[in-house]
């Protein structure tokens, strides 16, 4: 399987957040999201991990930063999706959601 690295932004499809993660403070994997414009629809999630960091006050404590998703979608496609906890700056303040990579497998 090749894998493809992308970092782009995605777009996730409005009212398709999964609410039980919300419900845990986590972010709500959208069902749907759309990327250079073709929806794709995540049909299952293979892998969940968290990244932390120092803060950036220098305050020594640590900081969850993203939330990584290895999912299969329709189109069969698995990708590497994060959520960032915190825009990158103000300019992209909506661009929370994120594809990694993406590869097809043989």
């Amino acid at each position: 399987m090749t894998e493809e690295f992308i970092s782009e932004s995605i777009q996730p499809v409005t009212g398709t957040f999964h609410p039980q993660s919300m419900g845990k403070a986590e972010p709500g994997l959208p069902r749907r999201f759309r990327w250079r414009d073709q929806e794709y629809t995540i049909v299952e999630v293979l892998q969940v991990w968290k990244e932390s960091g120092p803060d950036k006050d220098g305050s020594g404590q640590m900081y969850l930063r993203k939330h990584w998703y290895k999912v299969r979608t329709e189109p069969d496609l698995i990708m590497n999706i994060y959520f960032e906890r915190q825009s990158r700056s103000k300019s992209q303040a909506k661009k929370r959601w994120w594809l990694y990579t993406i590869s097809k497998e043989p």
